[in-house]
């Protein structure tokens, strides 16, 4: 038996899991669209989440529109975001466009902010 095999990772709790997600979504709401006065989490765009049992964490997020001219900024500006949440490990965004977003996607927070109701 190699020594590879016999390292367990242990299981985040769901109550771990409940505490990092409550922590990713305060983080995510402190990154906003520049072009919006609206946070990218309640906007809906961020598509998946995913939090690995050594708490890493990967992001699909889109944009409001794909030629935003802060495409190539707002990635970093999250994954900085995450990262202040201690004990995170690698922090991966990844920025996809399928399915584009829109105006579906916002909370009904967001929409009375921006007065679309």
């Amino acid at each position: 038996m190699d020594d590879a095999s016999s390292i367990t990772t242990p299981q985040l709790s769901q109550a771990e899991l409940d505490a990092i997600t409550d922590q990713l979504i305060e983080q995510l709401k402190t990154v906003f669209d520049p072009e919006i006065p609206v946070d990218i989490y309640e906007l809906g765009l961020i598509y998946k989440v995913d939090v690995s049992d050594s708490k890493d964490v990967a992001i699909d997020m889109t944009l409001t529109a794909p030629g935003c001219p802060v495409a190539g900024e707002m990635p970093g500006w999250v994954a900085d975001a995450v990262r202040k949440i201690p004990g995170i490990g690698q922090v991966k965004v990844d920025l996809v466009f399928d399915p584009p977003w829109d105006p579906s996607r916002m909370s009904d927070e967001a929409k009375l902010q921006l007065n679309m109701f």
